[in-house]
């Protein structure tokens, strides 16, 4: 599906202010009434789209503000039939076996979907450019749930396959709003490659409704909790599964792994998707030049990604970096972007 050559996006979250987090954290404290919340999540989406629109991003998003919490965190509060667990450890530095997880006392539900639709409603009001909406897949939502024998989902597949028609709702409730452009952020395939899923089957049952309708995409990383990875980081071993998930572009980290894999992509525009192509590391401090994102995207373009199939983004979401960081690392991602663009128009005239 070609598009305008090296168009620039975000991968989802944006880097939360510190008036955000300590909004959050007197939320939680019970300090804030229901419009008090809502005014500060408003204007927590307005910023995280005026820093993109500022930093010259072509498709936008509303920085997954509304969402408190890690990547699925926000979605479980949605969710019927599960009650809350401790984290396995408290103490000591921080990792991923920290994060939240939950029991299930019964088949789930969301009698009022996941919150998405509402979110979209709000930032396609404000949003200047294009909107991407992103949510999380089957097999990654199910993550965070207890399962087992005597259990209610006695293994993984089952509590993945429980958030298809799930996912199926919210996905039509988005096109039906007018969502164009919908990401689905499916990190699963590569942090658990050897997992007993049919991993394409399980996403193409949750997307079903709204492919040909809206331009789908898939996100896969290797985890990015407090910046740490959660996998062996290589794609290779799901390539097949990446390719056969119905989706228009595929959305792939590269930068933390010093472009590690990047003929892959050449591949993966050879059998018919578009290259979301991660040139931004969202892992590291450094911000990155001008000249060193353009190297990158020189490295995407030798690949044999056509300019006018490949976006270019950070590796993942921002929810891990500070906000400076954030804004001068989106300045840097555009630079670079204009840096080898302006040379091909060169090189064309």
């Amino acid at each position: 599906m070609s598009h305008e050559p090296l168009l620039t996006s975000v991968v989802g979250s944006h880097a939360r202010p510190s008036w955000f987090v300590a909004g959050i954290a007197a939320a939680e404290r019970g300090e804030f009434g229901p419009a008090d919340l809502e005014e500060m999540l408003d204007d927590a989406v307005d910023l995280a789209l005026r820093d993109q629109e500022e930093a010259g991003i072509d498709i936008v998003s509303d920085g997954e503000m509304r969402r408190a919490g890690f990547f699925t965190a926000e979605f479980y509060a949605h969710l019927t039939g599960v009650r809350a667990l401790p984290p396995d450890r408290r103490l000591g530095a921080g990792a991923h076996d920290q994060q939240h997880r939950f029991e299930v006392l019964e088949p789930i539900a969301a009698p009022d979907g996941l919150g998405v639709v509402a979110e979209y409603r709000y930032a396609s009001g404000r949003a200047k450019r294009p909107l991407k909406v992103t949510l999380p897949g089957p097999y990654t939502l199910s993550g965070r749930f207890s399962y087992g024998p005597g259990q209610v989902y006695t293994e993984r597949n089952a509590a993945a396959e429980a958030f298809v028609p799930i996912l199926r709702g919210e996905l039509e409730g988005l096109a039906a709003a007018g969502a164009t452009f919908i990401q689905i952020d499916e990190p699963s395939p590569a942090i658990h490659p050897d997992a007993p899923a049919d991993f394409s089957a399980l996403f193409n049952a949750a997307v079903e409704p709204v492919v040909g309708r809206v331009r789908l995409g898939a996100h896969l990383c290797f985890g990015n909790y407090l910046g740490r990875p959660l996998a062996r980081r290589t794609y290779r071993p799901v390539l097949d599964a990446m390719l056969g998930f119905r989706v228009d572009e595929l959305v792939l980290e590269f930068a933390n792994r010093e472009m590690a894999e990047v003929a892959i992509l050449g591949e993966i525009a050879a059998a018919g998707r578009d290259v979301g192509a991660g040139v931004i590391d969202v892992k590291n401090s450094y911000i990155e030049t001008a000249d060193d994102v353009a190297e990158r995207i020189d490295a995407v373009l030798s690949a044999g990604v056509p300019a006018g199939r490949l976006t270019l983004v950070p590796d993942c979401g921002f929810s891990q970096t500070a906000r400076w960081m954030a804004r001068a690392k989106l300045a840097s991602l555009v630079a670079g972007r204009d840096l080898v663009l302006g040379r091909t128009q060169e090189e064309d005239r």
